[in-house]
């Protein structure tokens, strides 16, 4: 890398002679600099370069435009929560994918029971107010909590079952999605199943309000 040399326009020929572009300390500050550059772009580079997986089988879609074929990948970004696959918008047939709105409008109205099916150490660092927590590794064993009973053989009968929205961290987020299907093949009825796959991911990029610390 070339040498830096500094111009003093306001000060006299002596002055500049001291500053010149052979000082020591000058040198020492530009290869500082040029060091702190080169680990800053390399850095860059890399976390640009990381490639995700699309879906559990694609890494990558061409797509046929006017201008030629383009390829479409995945790469990780500073928006993103996890890594993960990206999820279908409907985990199980019939299940009602939601967005922030009908979110909101449950929280306010009570008309379903919004659920953060995250595993507890995401949740203590941010959630949706207002919502219930039931582990997707938990919710098998815990349907009492959205309006299911216990039979005398030991199964579950959902027939007062809640409304509810399941949600974790976003589109590529699988807990939430396991967790549906866990309670459909408990016996919850499908129809009474909203899926809201932005999660926290979305909630969190669109600015909405959080709660933090809750157990």
């Amino acid at each position: 890398m070339s040498d830096v040399s500094f111009r003093l326009s306001n000060s006299r020929p002596a002055e500049r002679a001291g500053s010149s572009r052979n000082s020591p300390s000058i040198k020492a500050a530009c290869a500082g600099a040029c060091a702190s550059l080169l680990l800053l772009f390399g850095a860059g580079a890399a976390f640009a370069q990381e490639q995700l997986v699309i879906s559990s089988d694609t890494m990558s879609v061409f797509v046929p435009t006017p201008e030629g074929l383009i390829e479409i990948t995945r790469h990780k970004n500073d928006t993103m929560m996890i890594g993960g696959v990206l999820q279908p918008m409907v985990p199980v047939p019939g299940v009602t994918p939601v967005g922030e709105l009908e979110v909101l409008a449950a929280l306010e109205q009570g008309t379903a029971v919004v659920v953060d099916m995250r595993t507890i150490e995401w949740r203590a660092e941010a959630t949706i107010p207002g919502s219930v927590h039931i582990p997707y590794t938990e919710v098998a064993s815990r349907l009492d909590e959205l309006g299911c009973s216990k039979t005398a053989s030991e199964v579950w009968d959902c027939a007062n079952a809640e409304p509810m929205i399941a949600f974790c961290n976003g589109p590529a987020c699988g807990q939430s999605p396991l967790a549906i299907k866990a309670m459909v093949r408990e016996g919850f009825p499908v129809e009474k199943i909203a899926y809201y796959r932005g999660g926290m991911q979305s909630w969190t990029v669109l600015g909405l309000t959080v709660s933090e610390g809750l157990f």
